[in-house]
């Protein structure tokens, strides 16, 4: 077989192993999605995906479900195995036991305690390594995860609606509704596949939001799935939230991050009554609650990927504060007028400091246009 041919099975059977670990996309969190293929000769033998955190890796499920026969055959994973015993086995141990005379990944595990170190106990065992193979596909499956490994934060992305002319809400902050009931529809994958929702004390007190991921069998994407409910993170500095808002039930789910020496003193004692987690968090420079500090507090909480659903004030300071990953934007064929809310908050006054995004994609949702973009953040 040529060189070329191996190459092309290398990336026919490693684009499957992504296409499984894309099933885990809702329900694995705070681990990695991960897909496994087990080959022989070119053949199948056997597949599987890490479905929830908990419950068996890739790996062990792929060998569990060949039954035995996997002596002398080859995996394809899409990040390199584990090594170490977490809440279940190391799946390098798991390829070892099962005999597998060859491994394929995709990319190597980026949490710098780990790396490498898979693929080391493997060669020791004989195992034949190859990859890495379809990376940058396998990246998308995890910025999340990567970024918190490698960087201390998690992924940011923000998500805003808005009419034709830019605008996201009425003067009076009146907003619903902006698009029509495909795109909310879609924008609730975005919840589903966030660790945390995060949102701000003026968008709760406007709209009373509930900012749970709600499964409609209109939404065929995740009505069959049962998924984890992420937590909502609240930025309100005073702790000046109603107890009665919806979205501070259930309280198990819920985080708000404040200032020690602005609270409320009769709230906060109101809410730590109901059981709600308060953070005190550090006080910004330039005033409020210091963005970067709070998403490293949820990094630690193994939180990969954040949904910020807010207003324009907020979401102009995650942008300038640099921690913007993604931003989409649901686009309605409709004009609010020049007295309506912008899309972000920035206080910019010359085309030098303007902040470039980079297209990633357009794709039409029922009558509105969805817009994916990731901002271009100049070097220091």
């Amino acid at each position: 077989m040529a060189a070329s041919d191996v190459d092309v099975t290398h990336q026919k059977w490693m684009t499957k192993a992504i296409e499984l670990a894309k099933k885990g996309f809702y329900t694995t969190h705070p681990n990695p999605r991960v897909g496994c293929v087990i080959v022989r000769d070119d053949q199948l033998i056997a597949e599987g995906f890490h479905r929830k955190t908990g419950e068996g890796h890739a790996e062990v499920n792929a060998i569990k479900a060949a039954n035995g026969d996997t002596k002398n055959a080859t995996a394809y994973v899409t990040l390199e195995p584990c090594s170490h015993q977490g809440r279940t086995g190391a799946c390098v141990q798991a390829l070892i036991d099962a005999q597998i005379s060859r491994l394929v990944y995709a990319m190597q595990d980026p949490n710098p305690e780990v790396m490498g170190k898979g693929l080391d106990r493997l060669k020791k065992a004989g195992v034949e390594i190859i990859g890495p193979i379809l990376e940058e596909q396998s990246r998308t499956l995890n910025p999340g995860f990567i970024k918190r490994m490698t960087e201390g934060l998690p992924f940011v992305r923000v998500k805003l609606a808005m009419s034709l002319d830019g605008r996201t809400a009425m003067e009076s902050g009146e907003s619903q509704w902006i698009t029509g009931s495909e795109a909310r529809f879609d924008a609730q994958t975005l919840r589903a596949k966030s660790d945390a929702i995060v949102t701000g004390i003026g968008s709760v007190m406007a709209d009373d939001p509930s900012m749970t991921v709600r499964i409609d069998n209109n939404n065929q994407t995740i009505a069959a799935i049962k998924v984890r409910q992420p937590r909502r993170i609240i930025m309100d500095t005073a702790l000046s939230i109603p107890p009665e808002s919806k979205i501070l039930y259930p309280v198990e789910q819920v985080s708000i991050f404040c200032l020690a020496d602005q609270v409320e003193i009769d709230n906060q004692k109101v809410l730590e009554q109901k059981g709600i987690n308060l953070i005190f968090g550090k006080a910004a420079e330039e005033g409020g609650i210091d963005l970067v500090a709070a998403m490293e507090y949820l990094a630690d909480e193994e939180i990969n990927e954040v949904l910020v659903e807010t207003g324009s004030v907020l979401a102009g300071a995650f942008l300038q504060a640099g921690l913007v990953d993604e931003i989409v934007v649901y686009m309605a064929a409709k004009l609010l007028g020049s007295m309506a809310r912008p899309l972000f908050d920035l206080p910019l006054d010359t085309m030098d400091q303007a902040i470039n995004l980079n297209l990633q994609s357009v794709s039409q949702v029922g009558q509105d246009v969805k817009l994916i973009f990731t901002p271009h953040y100049e070097e220091e």
